[in-house]
C-alpha cells in the first residue's frame, strides 16, 4: 500500500468518524480527491478498503455509501481485538520467535522513533504510523501461527474501527493526537521487550492494554450506563452514535 493510498484512508475514516461524511451518503471520487487535495486514484484505491472495515457498503448500482454504525459495537471490536491479539502475543512470547522475526519487529520501532523525533506529527507522519503499526500487528500474528486467530481477527476486522490499520482520530489537536501516537508507540517498545525476554502473561496483558488508546482517539462516548444504550446496539437498524460526543 503506497503513502497517499494510506493517507486517503486515514483522512476518509476520520470523515466518517466526525460526520463529516455521514451515513448513508454516496461518495463520488472526483469531489472526495478534491477535499484531500489528491489525485483520484489513492481515493478510488481507498474505498474498497474501507468497504472490507465495515464503514462503507457497495451501492446497488455502482460506488459506494456511508454506513451506519454504534459505538457500543466499535467498543465490543476493539476490545475483541485486544483479546485476540494478547493471546498471539503469549504464544509468541512463550514459544520463541526467530532472530529474524526480532529485526523486523526493530525496524518498526525505529521507524515509529523516527515518525516522533521532531516531537511533532502531520498528515504525513499519521499515514506513516499507520503503515507501521499495522506492520508490527501483522508481524506479531504471522509468528503466532495460529489460523484461529488470523481468522477471528479478520471478521472482527469488519466492523468499523476494529482493525489495527483503522488508525483515525475524531476531534483531537495536533498535540492530543502526537500523545496518542506517542504513548501508543512505547507500548511497542515495551511488547517488543517482553516478547524477546519470554515474558507470555506480560506480553499478553500488555498487547491487551495497547487496544484502550484506540477508543480514545475515537472519543467514544460510555454508552453501558446510557438510558437506552442496550436497545440501540440490539436494534436491527444500523445506528451510528459518535457524532456529536464531546471531548
Amino acid at each position: 500500500m503506497n503513502s497517499q493510498q494510506t493517507r486517503a484512508l486515514v483522512r476518509l475514516r476520520e470523515m466518517i468518524l466526525r460526520g463529516e461524511l455521514a451515513p448513508g451518503a454516496r461518495l463520488a471520487e472526483a469531489p472526495l480527491a478534491e477535499q484531500l487535495g489528491m489525485s483520484r486514484t489513492p481515493v478510488r484505491q481507498a474505498l474498497p478498503v474501507l468497504a472490507q472495515e465495515g464503514l462503507l457498503d457497495e451501492h446497488e448500482t455502482r460506488g459506494y455509501i456511508v454506513r451506519g454504525f454504534s459505538a457500543a459495537d466499535i467498543r465490543d471490536a476493539i476490545d475483541l481485538r485486544g483479546v485476540i491479539e494478547g493471546l498471539a502475543a503469549r504464544r509468541v512470547a512463550e514459544r520463541g520467535a526467530p532472530p529474524a522475526f526480532f529485526h523486523k519487529l526493530h525496524e518498526c520501532l525505529a521507524e515509529g522513533d523516527e515518525i516522533f523525533r521532531n516531537r511533532q506529527i502531520a498528515d504525513a507522519g499519521e499515514a506513516a504510523y499507520a503503515e507501521m503499526n499495522t506492520r508490527f500487528h501483522e508481524l506479531i500474528l504471522q509468528q503466532s501461527a495460529s489460523r484461529m486467530f488470523g481468522q477471528a481477527l479478520e471478521r472482527n476486522s469488519r466492523i468499523p474501527f476494529g482493525s489495527p490499520q483503522a488508525l483515525a482520530f475524531k476531534k483531537a489537536s495536533v498535540e492530543a493526537m502526537y500523545d496518542m501516537l506517542w504513548y501508543a508507540h512505547r507500548q511497542h517498545h515495551l511488547i517488543v521487550e517482553a516478547l524477546e525476554r519470554g515474558e507470555g502473561t506480560r506480553a499478553e496483558a500488555l498487547m491487551r492494554e495497547h487496544a484502550n488508546p484506540v477508543k480514545e482517539s475515537l472519543n467514544l462516548p460510555e454508552l453501558q450506563h446510557a438510558p437506552g444504550a442496550a436497545s440501540a446496539s440490539s436494534s436491527s437498524t444500523p445506528t451510528r452514535t459518535l457524532a456529536g460526543a464531546t471531548s
